[in-house]
């Protein structure tokens, strides 16, 4: 059962809260990072919603190289084709963004070393780590995540109808409300290895690329 605030705060309170983030001239950018294996338009969806809730620059959708928590648990496509669906997902999506920074850093993916990078390049730029609630509730499991709350402020997408839980300590936290129905990239593979219709759940472009190289198992004799 998922762990519930004793006293959640009002709409009031956190606007007040979020209104303390915004620091003018600094650019503000959302990090989605996944396997986007492949992306959907659930994920097109949180990222539209956030960056419209929290007036933010652009949001950078950081395909992981090898995801370090999946290896090994399922096959997973290679970085180059899912970063190509990414692409495909965003073209014409304004303010969101496909970024290879983790695929060209190789080897293991951990966002601890991503926000670093990404500070490094611009250290004016203030950086929001964007999750779903129930990654949130694992962050403990992270590579050096007592590193992360230094790094970026934490945006949680709380599923509609659901009670937040409780927030990660340490953290600055923004709650954005989620899109209202259910998609994942699972839901998708399966869809496609059942030969059922995925128009409404992956973008048409995405489907050309997986056409196009593949993956599974469409486009194959």
């Amino acid at each position: 059962m998922r762990e519930r605030r004793e006293n959640p705060p009002s709409d009031a309170a956190r606007t007040e809260a979020y209104s303390g983030l915004m620091v003018p001239g600094r650019s503000r950018v959302g990090i989605l990072g996944g396997t986007f294996d492949p992306p959907h338009l659930g994920h097109l969806a949180v990222a539209r919603s956030v960056r419209e809730a929290l007036d933010l620059d652009e949001v950078l959708f950081v395909v992981a190289n090898e995801p370090w928590q999946k290896v090994g648990a399922r096959s997973i496509s290679a970085a180059p084709d899912r970063l190509a669906m990414v692409r495909a997902a965003l073209a014409g999506h304004r303010g969101l963004r496909a970024s290879s920074l983790e695929i060209d850093r190789g080897g293991p993916s951990y966002t601890v070393d991503t926000l670093r990078e990404l500070h490094r390049s611009d250290p004016d730029r203030a950086l929001f780590l964007i999750v779903g609630a129930d990654a949130a509730e694992l962050l403990h499991t992270w590579a050096r995540h007592e590193e992360l709350p230094g790094l970026a402020t934490l945006v949680i997408v709380d599923r509609p109808g659901c009670s937040p839980g409780a927030d990660p300590k340490g953290w600055e936290v923004v709650h954005v409300p989620g899109p209202g129905f259910e998609v994942s990239s699972t839901m998708v593979r399966d869809a496609l290895a059942s030969g059922e219709p995925v128009d409404h759940l992956i973008a048409d472009p995405v489907l050309t690329q997986i056409e196009r190289r593949g993956l599974y198992g469409m486009g194959r004799s």
